[in-house]
């Protein structure tokens, strides 16, 4: 590992500091910790990286990155034509859960990255991007299920999306603290059902 050239050095970092948060939170990725973590010597951390908070606000970025790839399955749409808005919602909804429930630990260090970031003034941007980055994702699915149901929003698009966004991250954490996939479902349901709710009949619909 030491030989490696230092991107792959760098990168062997921040995956073995990622599986601690994951594993046992922020504090825990400390610099001997994470080279341990790696297999390389104390020498190898720094060469990539002048300190510890260059990591974190290294992390924090991938973090970002993970959660924008989690709120991905919002797009795609995998239901029949026929489907309606609050079926394509629903689905979406679904997609996303299946994602925090494939690597809930991941799911945690992320949340956990998040609060990291929230804390200290220089990161605290990066949160705020991360949120505006998983609303326009959410946007782009909402106007594409319109599109596609032949429904229109009665409030910009943006406020839905907003809430989209809140209701999954409710929905994550309910999850992650009951594991109750059931009761996880029905959330999803009832959430899709609030949303629907913002937008008017069908076209040709009275």
């Amino acid at each position: 590992m030491a030989h490696l050239p230092a991107r792959e050095r760098r990168e062997a970092l921040i995956a073995a500091a990622l599986r601690i948060v994951a594993r046992e939170g922020v504090a825990a990725a400390t610099t001997r910790a994470v080279v341990a973590e790696a297999g390389m010597p104390l020498a190898s951390f720094h060469y990539v990286f002048a300190s510890r908070d260059e990591l974190m606000a290294e992390l924090v970025q991938r973090a970002v990155s993970e959660e924008y790839r989690a709120i991905a399955p919002l797009l795609a749409s995998g239901e029949s034509t026929d489907a309606s808005l609050g079926d394509l919602v629903y689905a979406g909804l679904v997609r996303y859960l299946d994602s925090v429930k494939a690597d809930p630990e991941r799911e945690r260090g992320m949340l956990e990255l998040t609060q990291y970031a929230l804390r200290d003034p220089e990161t605290a941007p990066l949160a705020r991007l991360q949120y505006e980055r998983y609303t326009a994702l959410v946007q782009m699915a909402l106007e594409a299920a319109a599109g596609r149901t032949e429904r229109s929003w009665l409030v910009p698009v943006g406020e839905v999306a907003r809430m989209v966004v809140a209701l999954a991250d409710g929905m994550t954490v309910s999850w992650l603290v009951r594991r109750e996939d059931r009761e996880a479902l029905a959330l999803a349901r009832s959430a899709a059902r609030a949303v629907e709710a913002h937008a008017g009949v069908p076209a040709g619909v009275r």
